[in-house]
This record gives C-alpha cells, structure tokens and sequence, in this order.
C-alpha cells in the first residue's frame, strides 16, 4: 500500500521491473523529500490499479506523472497477485513493457529473452554518484521530523517540525554502492559525519583522512560482478578500520572473506521478512531487497554468521570473530519498512567508541 515511491529510487532495483501486490497504488502520490536516490531507476512499473486521485497534503505530483518524468514504462490493469503466485513457482523472469502496439506476442517474447539479465553484470557503476560528497552538511535532509499541530487562517493543520540532531562528532565514508538516503539521514542522526564516495574509490583513497569507521552500501546487480569493490573492501578489513556493510555491502563482505555468493530463485522482497538474531534468539521483522545471497558454507572458520532468515534459512547476518567488521542482508534503516532493526546503526557507532 505504501513505499512505492522510496522503491521507484532505490537504486537496487537498477535492471527491474517492479511490481506491486497491493491492488490500488498512487494513493498519496510522489513528493520530492522522500526520494531514496539521486533519480528513479527500476526499468518499469506493474500495478493492478493506479489512483486516479491523489490524497495527501505532502504530495507535489502523481505516480503517472513522476513516471512519465522519469522516462519509466508502467502498465496498469494486471492480477499482479497472480503474477506474484506465478513467480514464486517459476522464480524471477525476464519481461517487457511496451507501449508500441505493433510488437507482437513472439517479439516480446524475444525481446525479453535477449535481455542480458542480473548474473554477470555490473549495475553498480550505472547508480554510484560520480564524486564523493559530504553528505548533508546543513542537516537538511538529515533532520528528524515531527508531525505537530499549528494554526492557520483555515483552523489546525498538520506541519513538520525539526527535532535537535546529535553533533556529527565521528568521521565515517559511506562507499556508495547504490546507497539509498535513508541509510545516510540514519547515520547522520546518530552522529556520524558522512563522506560519500564511488564504488570504484580504492582503500587507500577511503582511509586518506583517517576516518573512524567504513561503511558499506545496498545497491543492484550480481555482487560476483564486483571483483573491484571486494579486493577494496578485503584491503579495509586487513586494515583493521570498524566496518558495517547493509545488503550488497554485506555480500561484498562476504566474498572479502573468501565466501561465494549465489542467485536466488526470487530472493526477498518487502516489509515483512523474519530474521533471528542466534546469540539473543530475538527476533526482527525486517525490510528487504535483495536476489543474491552469501553461501554460509563457503565461509572461514574466523567469520561468524549470526543472524539467520526464517522462512528459508539462508545467512541475514555476519560478524568477524576478530575484526572489528559486521554486516546485515536486510535494510535496518526501512523506509519503507519496520524498524525493529534501527539500533544497528547505534551498534555501528558503539563498535567504533569502543576501539
């Protein structure tokens, strides 16, 4: 029902089409504070039925009209709840949008069959920014908001209001692998002050001014394809800098270790995912997205798996036995999604006090 606009820009989805199991989407339209990404970027859009209305006092456009502004193919009038049956049996598949009424079924058909696929490819340098930035120096983006009453000539209307942030009192760099915003508004909201840089910047050029912690961003593709951001991180975990990696970022974890990662029949989507942490047997329900995943088998006895999902068993979470180095599949910083997982990031900037 909600999230669809923070989808359309997370840069994860690159290469995707995305389709959605609610049956009326657009209900509260796009604004332009919750993007997750520089743009969108998912390669179309499958809903059951678009809302030919927009309800809500934050909206600045449609769904209609941010995907035709953001050169996206979306079709309505599918049982996306039968697609949904459908892939869960057959597992992810190639497809096409078109709006020519002149390709036919067999061209269609051969079109999505040409189509290179995720195994193999390298998305990330397609979604990184291109230079390293600092991240919202003015707490702009970064502020936590409030929803507070205030009077106006037409009576009580709601507003936001920023609540205090924390000094940004602990240097980290954010390697942007496809890095969603949220997770920086996170980081920065619990004190981190935020460099960004590309995926393809090496650990030297990371550790150049000496920053307290690394951090290691979601984002798109085969993490296989990524030989140059896994010899990267293999040299910041010899290192020895504090490490926190969150989906593709714990996958290239993962191969830094020596492990091997895998493609998933249809891998795990949405906001409602169970994950066990194995030391304290909670359990968090966690936002997802993610068709890879790491190989427990392959890892090294000196790298710990400490969180498991639920549904299929397949790894969710890693720590080093020695190293200051830990990573999570799922998103802890939602949006959309619970937030049972949140504390991560406090765990990040503890781990970093500590050393």
């Amino acid at each position: 029902m909600t999230g669809y606009q923070e989808i359309l820009t997370d840069p994860s989805y690159r290469g995707q089409i995305v389709t959605m199991t609610y049956p009326h989407i657009g209900n509260y339209g796009i604004n332009r504070v919750d993007m997750e990404s520089w743009r969108a970027h998912c390669a179309g859009f499958v809903v059951r039925e678009v809302s030919p209305v927009v309800s809500n006092w934050r909206a600045d456009l449609s769904l209609g009209q941010y995907l035709e502004e953001s050169g996206i193919p979306g079709i309505q009038g599918i049982d996306t709840r039968a697609l949904t049956k459908r892939l869960r049996v057959t597992g992810a598949l190639k497809g096409v949008l078109s709006t020519d009424g002149s390709v036919g079924e067999a061209e269609a058909i051969a079109r999505a069959r040409a189509w290179e696929g995720l195994v193999g490819v390298d998305y990330v340098r397609e979604v990184t920014h291109r230079e390293a930035f600092a991240w919202d120096p003015k707490d702009e983006q970064s502020a936590a908001f409030r929803l507070v009453s205030g009077q106006s000539d037409f009576g009580v209307e709601p507003r936001m209001a920023r609540a205090p942030m924390p000094a940004a009192d602990i240097p980290i760099v954010a390697f942007d692998f496809g890095v969603k915003y949220n997770i920086l508004r996170r980081l920065r909201q619990c004190g981190f002050r935020v460099t960004v840089v590309p995926a393809t910047t090496t650990a030297a050029e990371a550790l150049r001014d000496k920053p307290a912690g690394i951090f290691l961003s979601n984002g798109p593709g085969d993490p296989a394809a990524l030989g140059y951001a896994v010899q990267t991180v293999r040299d910041l975990v010899q290192h020895g800098v504090p490490i926190f990696g969150i989906c593709l970022g714990h996958q290239i974890l993962g191969q830094a270790f020596g492990g091997k990662t895998f493609k998933m029949k249809f891998g795990h989507r949405g906001a409602n995912q169970p994950v066990k942490d194995l030391a304290s047997g909670r359990v968090e329900i966690t936002s997802q997205n993610h068709g890879f995943a790491v190989d427990p088998q392959s890892l090294p006895a000196e790298v710990e798996v400490d969180r498991v999902n639920l549904n299929d068993g397949t790894v969710e979470g890693m720590r080093h036995r020695t190293k200051p180095v830990f990573c999570v599949q799922y998103h802890p910083e939602a949006s959309p999604g619970p937030h049972d997982s949140a504390p991560l990031f406090d765990s990040f900037r503890q781990l970093i006090l500590k050393r």
